[in-house]
């Protein structure tokens, strides 16, 4: 038996409807799965080390906290950090490959399990990949540049041979392309420590932004596949189809992104950035973004997803020329990956220790909060720069995570309020 009536975002226990959604959308179903066999499932273990998500959404929650008001702090001078590379590049890095990646390894490892029944890491081995985790992020601030770059590196290939092991030994090839992702994440990241270390001829920068364009296609398919699920599960009666040309989307965004990070500044990207921003403001368009008015847990994921169109067409003008690179990365950066993963910590983090899907004021507050520091960080700087408008996209940013960790940090460490395992 599987627990589906958490699929449904209104937290209505509507078990036949969602079994029938479960067997179109089979890649949607991120929630506990029965062990084979007819094994117990009553819970055992430390709480906090018995699912991917518990630590590393704690983590990457008190991180996102943290980070990003020490990063302000050192830019304006206001404190002096002995870091073992420049301030910018750990900013960016850690946003991405610290924050970010411990978001999708959580999500990941949480979700393989439900895809194929069988159990991916937990207790001491769970336990050992969030403190690989939590010693590269204190690396750069106490250790030698090469012992942070071995350390920061390590994790993403293993989580990749571990998801990859597991989803081929249930037969689920459908998501493998995620692991192949995963990879290239990993490839992307160990360029920027040999850039940095100057053993390759590389910008360490365009490493970074080759990351974040991989992250950005995580959450265009990822999105593609569960905001019309989820959307469709909310509204009865509602049948959402794909708008005409959708199938180009993906590759139009890949081309698009690729050209950004590889290629001269140009028309070509620009173009082809320009066509990706329309192909995905129709696709958000025809998932009915209004109807999920009244919905929070439904509706923050919608605005998410709408930065993805914004962030296109301000790298397309950024290839033109006519503005600076820095408010498209942050509007895939802040509006987007901060979006969605503030949507999906607490969807997920919901449904696994057993909590209905409607979400309490506090965690409108961390969404509102989250969608204002991209706006702040995003749009305001390209009609006033100002410090003013940083340090309040880094207090908002900041106030989110502290939202979160504040409702969510007692449920992800204590057991499930049905008892059971995960």
């Amino acid at each position: 038996m599987q627990f589906k009536c958490i699929l449904m975002p209104d937290g209505v226990d509507r078990t036949a409807r969602a079994d029938t959604d479960t067997m179109k959308h089979p890649v949607l179903n991120i929630l506990p799965s029965a062990p084979a066999g007819g094994a117990s499932t009553s819970a055992h273990g430390w709480p906090v080390l018995r699912l991917g998500f518990r630590p590393f959404y704690l983590g990457a929650a008190a991180f996102a906290a943290l980070a990003v008001p020490v990063w302000v702090a050192i830019l304006l001078g206001g404190i002096s950090v002995p870091l073992a590379l420049p301030p910018l590049y750990w900013h960016a890095h850690e946003m991405l490959f610290g924050f970010a990646a411990a978001v999708i390894v959580g999500f990941l490892l949480t979700a393989g399990k439900a895809w194929t029944g069988l159990a991916t890491p937990r207790g001491p081995a769970l336990g050992a990949l969030a403190l690989l985790w939590l010693a590269a992020r204190v690396a750069p601030v106490i250790a030698p540049y090469p012992v942070y770059a071995a350390l920061d590196v390590a994790l993403l290939p293993l989580v990749a041979a571990l998801l990859g092991a597991v989803l081929l030994r249930a037969g689920n090839r459908r998501n493998l392309p995620l692991v192949g992702i995963l990879l290239l994440l990993s490839v992307a990241n160990g360029v920027f420590h040999l850039a940095l270390l100057g053993h390759l001829d590389v910008p360490p920068l365009a490493a970074l932004h080759a990351g974040l364009a991989l992250i950005v296609m995580i959450e265009c398919v990822m999105a593609g596949r569960v905001i019309p699920a989820f959307t469709m599960s909310a509204t009865p009666g509602l049948k959402l189809a794909p708008p005409r040309l959708d199938a180009a989307t993906l590759p139009l965004t890949a081309l698009g992104l690729a050209g950004w990070v590889f290629a001269p500044a140009g028309p070509l990207p620009a173009a082809l950035l320009g066509l990706a921003a329309v192909l995905h403001a129709r696709r958000w368009w025809s998932w009915q973004p209004l109807v999920t008015r009244g919905r929070p847990i439904l509706w923050v994921l919608h605005v998410a997803y709408a930065w993805i169109p914004v962030g296109m067409l301000l790298l397309a003008l950024a290839q033109l020329g006519l503005i600076g690179v820095s408010p498209g990365v942050h509007a895939l950066a802040v509006g987007t990956t901060g979006g969605l993963i503030i949507g999906m910590i607490t969807r997920t983090a919901r449904g696994h220790t057993g909590r209905p899907l409607k979400v309490s004021k506090g965690e409108v507050t961390a969404y509102a909060l989250v969608l204002a520091a991209a706006l702040l960080r995003t749009l305001l700087p390209l009609i006033a720069s100002s410090n003013v408008a940083l340090i309040a996209a880094a207090a908002a940013w900041c106030s989110a995570f502290v939202v979160y960790l504040f409702v969510f940090a007692p449920w992800l460490t204590s057991t499930r309020l049905d008892g059971k395992d995960g």
